[in-house]
């Protein structure tokens, strides 16, 4: 849908007179914005008046800067003649939530905008949530209407060339800054449409800020970074909103520059600063069902770009056994992440996944892939107090019996909760020296012989 469209839809979406603003008003269960009918009014001149020649989904500076001085004059004119006795820190706010509806993503776009806010729901007009150091907020934000939060939907997924309607309910799309968004609308939700965005950092995070945010202690990140260089297949796993990606793309960063990287995602997140790499992103069927290119289409794709090194954003379904094959057949050095409670579940949610390729495999076939391909579980929890760690640094040893064998390498111990409520433990080494030190001498890495010695780190 072009822009102009779009800003015709939102003409049809401001409610028409003081009656139905009134009506729609008194059914909200929120306090009144006193300036909302004055904004709606506004609102409907700015657009109205703004010159659509210039409107484009990406805007140029000068561009922006003309928009947003048009939406200040208009403001002003019309107080100055309607509204005078506003005092000008209130003029001042209704400019600028006029400018994020025009130029952003209307009310939610100071939220989009605030680096402490890691994600944002929308659960409906008047119920906007917020997660900020791991713990969920009710924030202050509020949408006129259903319609309004439709039309921001709209606004995410045009660009795209994604659609949502009745008969596409669901939308999984991402922002310009790689934020993942996800949308699901009437009649699957029935308090209205719901918007849940995943804030990503503008600047990747490094391995120094999850050691300074207490993800992980420096003898686990030096030994995770060697890993990475070793080439060995490692999975993250972890609940949802436990930091998974964040973790692939830490462990990314520690690939060589002279290696090709094919990373295949459902929304493209993963923020690789590497030279040679190649981004592949799925697409969902079109209007008539067709056209679909699945994770797994693009896993079996990349085997043949001839990839140093294959990243998958997640694996959760038939995805895995063709990761599994590839682990298995000179593609080591790969990453993935699943979601599991423990490295145990992981496994467990592997041998699922497998299955659903549609493959007829006896269950021992397919534990003897898994312990065959993946070297090390890297285990991520988000804890009761909202803090994320990685718990469990986990070896896969290999098949006794029908039984893969694990051994963890680094644990975090949890003993309790200060007068804060925040968790009270301690990384440790379980005093075990891995079984593939012997990949990494080969590859010219050799550990502190202490670096797996029982102590309190």
């Amino acid at each position: 849908m072009s822009l102009l469209k779009r800003l015709e839809k939102e003409k049809s979406v401001v409610p028409e007179g003081v009656d139905k603003t009134e009506r729609l008003v008194s059914s909200l269960p929120v306090k009144q914005d006193p300036y909302r009918d004055l904004k709606i009014k506004i609102h409907k001149l700015v657009i109205e008046e703004l010159d659509t020649e210039v409107m484009r989904e990406e805007w140029e500076e000068a561009e922006i800067d003309k928009i947003s001085q048009t939406i200040e004059n208009l403001v002003n004119t019309a107080l100055d003649k309607e509204a005078s006795y506003i005092p000008r820190t209130d003029r001042s706010k209704i400019i600028s939530e006029l400018t994020d509806e025009v130029l952003g993503l209307g009310p939610i776009t100071p939220l989009l905008n605030d680096p402490t806010v890691s994600e944002v729901m929308v659960n409906g007009p008047n119920q906007v949530y917020i997660e900020r150091k791991g713990k969920l907020v009710h924030s202050d934000v509020s949408f006129r209407d259903n319609d309004h939060v439709l039309h921001i939907i709209e606004k995410i997924v045009a660009p795209l060339g994604r659609r949502i309607d009745e008969s596409s309910p669901m939308v999984d799309a991402r922002l310009k800054d790689g934020s993942r968004v996800n949308a699901i609308i009437p009649p699957l939700a029935l308090k209205g449409p719901t918007i849940t965005i995943r804030k990503f950092s503008k600047d990747p995070l490094k391995i120094e800020d999850l050691i300074r945010f207490g993800t992980l202690i420096p003898e686990m990140a030096k030994f995770l970074e060697y890993c990475v260089k070793a080439r060995l297949n490692i999975v993250v796993s972890g609940g949802t909103g436990s930091g998974k990606t964040t973790t692939l793309n830490v462990l990314s960063s520690f690939i060589p520059n002279d290696e090709r990287i094919v990373t295949c995602e459902d929304a493209a997140e993963l923020q690789l600063r590497q030279e040679h790499v190649v981004i592949l992103e799925s697409r969902p069927a079109n209007i008539e069902g067709k056209g679909a290119v699945t994770i797994r289409d693009l896993v079996k794709n990349c085997l043949r770009m001839r990839p140093d090194r294959i990243v998958v954003g997640e694996v959760r379904s038939g995805e895995a056994l063709d990761m599994l094959q590839a682990m298995n057949t000179g593609h080591d050095g790969s990453l993935t992440t699943g979601h599991a409670n423990s490295p145990r579940d992981m496994l467990s949610r592997l041998e699922t996944m497998v299955l659903m390729a549609g493959m007829d495999l006896p269950v021992r076939a397919i534990r003897e892939q898994i312990s065959s391909a993946v070297d090390l579980i890297v285990q991520q929890n988000r804890l009761k107090d909202g803090s994320r760690k990685v718990t469990h640094l986990t070896e896969i040893l290999g098949m006794e019996g029908d039984t893969v064998v694990l051994q963890d390498i680094f644990v975090f111990e949890q003993k309790g909760l200060d007068d804060h409520g925040k968790i009270i433990g301690q990384f440790r080494p379980t005093g075990i020296r891995p079984k593939f030190l012997g990949k990494l001498e080969s590859a010219g890495i050799r550990l502190p012989d202490d670096i797996f010695s029982v102590h309190t780190l």
